[in-house]
């Protein structure tokens, strides 16, 4: 039984950092594909940012590069990801998501990325401030 658990998140002013958790259990796979979605209020959820954790191997969406920074604790199953410079378009509800191997990673982008991803953690809200 997979799961996911996130941890992390707040309410922030502009220009702030955070960082998210994601801690992965009951998975028997030797090879992941990890990624946080994002959910603005009224919109579609997005895919901002993935890592395929046997390589390192990571994709960030061009809104948020230079400011998302994954790090893996392999011995913990524990995904971090650092947020920095936070802005108000940042704000929504983060979800974790997980799926064995890496074909996912490259279709993050995508509209419906979100349906390559077979395991969900229960999301963490992020709230910027102007």
């Amino acid at each position: 039984h997979v799961q996911l658990v996130e941890s992390g998140g707040g309410s922030v002013q502009a220009g702030g950092s955070l960082r998210l958790s994601c801690a992965a259990s009951g998975y028997p796979y030797t090879s992941i594909c990890m990624g946080y979605f994002r959910q603005a209020p009224g919109k579609e959820r997005e895919g901002v940012a993935a890592i395929y954790t046997r390589e390192g191997r990571t994709y960030y969406a061009d809104s948020v590069k230079d400011r998302f920074t994954f790090s893996y604790d392999k011995t913990k199953n524990i995904l971090y990801l650092s947020i920095s410079s936070l802005q108000p378009s940042d704000t929504g509800m983060y979800y974790c998501a997980a799926t064995p191997g890496m074909g996912a990673i490259n279709h993050v982008s995508e509209s419906a990325g979100e349906r390559y991803f077979q395991y969900w953690g229960q999301g963490t809200q992020v709230t910027v401030s102007s």
